[in-house]
Parts: structure tokens; C-alpha cells; sequence
């Protein structure tokens, strides 16, 4: 042969290789240039909805506490006894408002109405952070406060946000002052995270904070926040640095809510989305892997992939497997196939001589063993009609007759190793016959088969001798009735006899005991050689099975292959 040709291991490590690198490289790039972008893009317009669903929250709460204010001011013009009346139902149903306040141009309080009582000491001489009278001279029409400490209640000190609004009643009073508690407020800000460490806070125009989540930590001076640069930045989103702002102006114009969320965070949040692209591109070159190997198959691998199917036919079917080997291709190959072909034609001219000596053995294996079985059942079979005259009952001692010569003419079939399934039950039905003479009232039986099964073939007389030990061993001394049930059924590509009856049963150590004995014993012989014959004849993978437990009966199942033609076997 001509040592020539690639080596098609270095072709393929070389092409396998160079497409794993273009691809890993590609991927690399392509990832650094967009993803970090769409990263961030992402964040901000996630910030960015956030604090505009917040607002929205925040606005509808401000307009319903306008809307309260308007009601407030018509009811303001009652006397004051049905004023009364009035603001007890509205402080019920209105938890979330703290007091309702009227005052005097000089700023001094004309009437308050709060669920926590009546104010205590002289108002016009405390400090009243609900109305700042100077912020009413540049502000005349009224404002909105930030959020303060109410102190004129006795033992209380709420935190609330102050609407402030003119009137003009002509009864002296001048200015109404709602003041609503400030947890509704905070509930909707505190409750809008970004992100594990993302959160949303109030201020006003000028930057001033009019409510933060961490206020405390703000006053206390463990936290800071920017709000010079807050102030100064448009509504929308914007990065700066590290952070990520979110900016929206509420309704009343006054407020400005900011959404703070930290570009490490969300960064360190998308490995695990790095991680999928990752696999995507792992995938994406076992694709490419696949498809550069499914392309050198065809040129180089095609005949390394005949000479694996050829070795598969020749595990498959040894003795009729033909091989030729290839003339052309990959040098390893070749020489490879060369050898495989020598070793075929060595292996299946060792195969005929086994096999020849081998059909010889088995033959004399299975005359012996069936040999053995007759002998002991011609001597039981006799042993009941000798019974049976003794005891005068010569017309049922003449039907045992009858059915055991019925017996040897199917036993004897011809010569034939195999019978038809049918004939065998019928050898079967004999013997229970020639049984239930003797045994008579102890014991019913019944045979079932399946009409498709009565013509495959079976070993003959492989019933009799279980029927026969359930017979003597299971059945015979029970004080109630014994029931054998004989029954026929396919399973695949397998027959499947059982016989069942309601006996003493045995244990697990009797029946290891009897698929044990050695042929010199008495007892279990049949069964014994029965098991002996089929793995015999068709192989370890079929013959006997016994499932029983102790006083309640013994389960055989017989397992063969489908048979057809005695011939498919003698072969073998």
C-alpha cells in the first residue's frame, strides 16, 4: 500500500481550532462594544419609569388633597355648630389628615379641628410652623409646606406637609391651613426601590429635601445627597459618574422627585445575563464545531464511519458477514480496514469449528435431560394407577390409562424436540386429568391461552413437570380446596406459560434450593432439567422463574421465544 494522504487528525484539530478562535473572538468584541451600552440604557430608562410611576402617585395624592381643600373652603361658610358636625364625619373617614386650621389676617388661629383634641397654649405666641406668614406676603394665594413638625397638640408631635389657602368669607377668617400626615407620602417614595440599593427621594426647586427615606441618617450627617447638582439637572435620566439619576417635576411645580440607582450594582446584577451570553456563544461554537465536522466527515471521516458499521454487522451477524475492504482514503484507515478484514476471516473460521463441535455436545446434553424427566414421570403416573386399582375403582383406573397413553403419544411426537404450544397443553390437560382422578375433590384447574400462541412451538413436556410439583408439593395436604391455573400469553417477541396455584408456597431459600439441585437428587428434578433444556436450547436470557411465599401459593413462569420452525434453532 502507498503511504500517502493527510493525517486526518491534523486537519481536523487544525480547522476545529481556527473556527473556535474566529468565533470566541468575534463574540469578545462584538460583547465589549455593545453591551456595557445596552447595560446602561437599560438602567436608566428602568430608573426613569420608576420615578415617573412614583410621580404620578404622588400628583393624583396632591390633586385629591386640592380637591379636599375646595370642599373644605364651601363648608367654611356654615355656621360654626354645622361646621362641627361636618369636620367630624370628614376627620373619620380622612385618617391621613391631621388638623383643619382657619386664621385671622394677622395669622392668628380662629378655629382648629383635629382628632388628636383641641390645641394647647396661646397660639399667636408660639411657633407655628403650619403657616409662615412671610411666605403668604410672596405667596398670597397660598402654598404648599415641606414636611414639618406639628407642635400645639398636647403629648403629640405628628410629621406632616401643610396646604395653605386663602379664603374670603367675610366672617374674619382669612386662611385655611390643611394639614395632611406625610406617611401616605413616604409610603409611595419608600416603597419605590431601583435595584437592591436603588431608592427614590422628595426635594423642592431649590434643592432643598422636602422627604427622604433616610432622612435620619441625613440629619444625623452619616449620609449626604447632591442636590445642588439635582437641582440643576433637566426632568429625565442622566449618568453622572457612578449614579444614575431619574428626575421628575411634579404637578404642583414646587416638588421634584429623584430616583438614585448605582451603575455597579445593576453592572454586577447582569453577570448572570453575561453568563447567558456566554452559553449563547459556547453554543454558537459547538454549532460551528458541528458543522466543520460534519463537512471533513464527509471527506475524510465517511470511511472510519463504514468501518464502525462494518465491525457493528459483524457483532451483529458473525457468520454471514462479507466484508470488502476500501482500495482509496485516509492511509490510517485503509490499513486499519486491511487488518479488520484478516481478523474476520480468522474469527469465523474458528467460529465454524466451535460450532460444529458445540451442536454435537448439546444434543447429547438435551438426550440426557430428556431422558431423565420421562422416567420420573412414567413412575409417578403409574404409581396412582396402581393406586387407583387397589382401591376397586377400575372404570376411573382405565380413564387414567386412557389419558396417559394420550400423554406418551404426544410425548413421543415423531421424534420432534419441539411441538406445537397447542399439542403441549393438550399433554398438559391429560395429566391434570390422570391427577384429578387421584386426587379427586382436592383440586380444580383451568387452562387459558391465547389463540395466537397455540402455534408457535415449545419443548414438549415442559408443563407436566411444574403442574406435577405444584401437584405434590403445593397443593396435596391442604384442608381447603386447591385451584392450578395454567395459562398461555404473548409478551413481545416471547411466549410466557404460568402456572399458579393457591399451595403451602416455600420460601426463598427453597426455591434457590430447587433451581439448584443437582441431577442426582430426588425431589425438584423437574423443574430442574426443565430450566436446563430451555437455557439449553435458546439461551441464558430465557427458562424458569418462581415467585411464592409461604401459605400462599407458588407463581412459575415459563419464558421462550417465539418459534415457528424448529429449524430456526437447531443451528444454534
Amino acid at each position: 500500500m502507498k503511504k500517502s494522504g493527510v493525517r486526518m487528525s491534523s486537519l481536523l484539530l487544525l480547522s476545529i481550532l481556527t473556527i473556535v478562535i474566529l468565533v470566541l473572538v468575534s463574540a469578545v468584541l462584538l460583547f465589549s462594544r455593545t453591551y456595557q451600552q445596552q447595560l446602561i440604557l437599560t438602567a436608566r430608562t428602568n430608573s426613569l419609569r420608576t420615578v415617573t410611576q412614583v410621580s404620578s402617585t404622588v400628583n393624583e395624592y396632591l390633586s385629591e388633597i386640592s380637591t379636599v381643600m375646595q370642599t373644605l373652603e364651601e363648608e367654611l361658610s356654615d355656621a360654626e355648630e354645622q361646621r362641627s358636625d361636618f369636620f367630624d364625619v370628614f376627620l373619620r373617614i380622612r385618617p391621613d389628615v391631621v388638623a383643619v386650621s382657619t386664621y385671622d389676617a394677622a395669622g392668628r388661629l380662629s378655629h382648629c379641628y383635629s382628632s388628636l383634641g383641641e390645641p394647647t397654649g396661646a397660639l399667636s405666641d408660639s411657633v407655628n410652623l403650619s403657616l409662615d406668614m412671610e411666605r403668604l406676603r410672596s405667596e398670597p394665594e397660598g402654598y404648599v409646606s415641606a414636611p414639618h413638625v406639628v407642635t400645639f397638640f398636647p403629648d403629640v408631635y405628628p410629621w406632616v406637609i401643610t396646604t395653605v389657602s386663602q379664603i374670603e368669607r367675610g366672617t374674619g377668617e382669612r386662611w385655611i391651613a390643611l394639614d395632611i400626615s406625610c406617611s401616605n407620602i413616604a409610603n409611595y417614595i419608600s416603597d419605590s426601590g431601583i435595584g437592591r440599593r436603588g431608592y427614590c427621594y422628595l426635594m423642592d426647586t431649590d434643592g432643598n429635601i422636602v422627604y427622604h427615606p433616610q432622612q435620619q441618617l441625613i440629619y444625623s450627617e452619616l449620609k449626604s445627597e447632591d442636590t445642588a447638582l439635582t437641582a440643576a439637572l433637566e426632568d429625565g435620566s442622566h449618568v453622572e459618574g457612578n449614579v444614575i439619576y431619574a428626575i421628575r417635576t411634579l404637578s404642583n411645580g414646587q416638588w421634584r422627585l429623584v430616583g438614585v440607582s448605582f451603575l455597579q450594582e445593576v453592572l454586577t446584577e447582569s453577570l448572570r445575563q453575561l453568563g447567558t451570553v456566554l452559553l449563547l456563544l459556547a453554543g454558537l461554537v459547538l454549532l460551528a464545531a458541528l458543522v466543520v465536522s460534519v463537512v471533513l466527515s464527509a471527506t475524510l471521516s465517511h470511511p472510519l464511519r463504514d468501518l464502525e458499521s462494518a465491525m457493528e454487522a459483524f457483532e451483529a451477524d458473525a457468520d454471514g458477514f462479507r466484508y470488502a475492504p476500501p482500495r482509496s482514503g485516509v492511509r490510517e484507515v485503509r490499513h486499519l480496514s486491511a487488518s479488520f478484514h484478516e481478523l474476520v476471516l480468522k474469527v469465523q473460521q474458528l467460529m465454524k469449528t466451535v460450532r460444529d463441535e458445540e451442536i454435537n455436545l448439546r444434543k447429547t446434553e438435551l438426550r440426557a435431560l430428556q431422558a431423565q424427566i420421562n422416567p420420573h414421570f412414567l413412575y409417578n403416573t403409574l404409581d396412582s394407577i396402581s393406586w387407583m386399582c387397589e382401591q376397586g375403582k377400575n372404570a376411573e383406573a382405565v380413564e387414567m390409562v386412557n389419558a396417559l397413553a394420550r400423554l406418551f403419544r404426544i410425548s413421543i411426537s415423531r421424534g420432534h424436540e419441539l411441538i406445537p404450544i397447542r399439542s403441549e397443553l393438550q399433554h398438559a390437560e391429560s395429566y391434570l386429568e390422570i391427577q384429578a382422578h387421584r386426587y379427586k375433590n382436592q383440586f380444580t384447574w383451568a387452562i387459558d391461552a391465547e389463540e395466537p400462541c397455540l402455534d408457535y412451538l415449545c419443548h414438549k413436556i415442559t408443563l407436566q413437570p411444574i403442574i406435577e410439583n405444584a401437584i405434590y408439593h403445593g397443593i396435596n395436604g391442604l384442608v381447603d380446596d386447591g385451584e392450578i391455573r395454567v395459562s398461555v400469553r404473548e409478551e413481545g417477541n416471547d411466549i410466557l406459560f404460568t402456572v399458579e396455584d393457591n399451595g403451602s408456597g416455600m420460601t426463598d431459600e427453597q426455591i434457590a434450593a430447587i433451581m439448584q439441585k443437582e441431577q442426582s437428587d430426588r425431589a425438584g428434578i423437574g423443574i430442574k432439567n426443565v430450566n436446563d433444556r430451555l437455557q439449553i436450547y435458546f439461551g441464558s436470557a430465557y427458562g424458569i422463574r418462581i415467585e411464592s411465599r409461604p401459605d400462599e401459593g407458588t407463581t412459575v413462569s415459563i419464558r421462550m421465544p417465539k418459534v415457528q420452525k424448529e429449524a430456526e434453532y437447531e443451528k444454534k
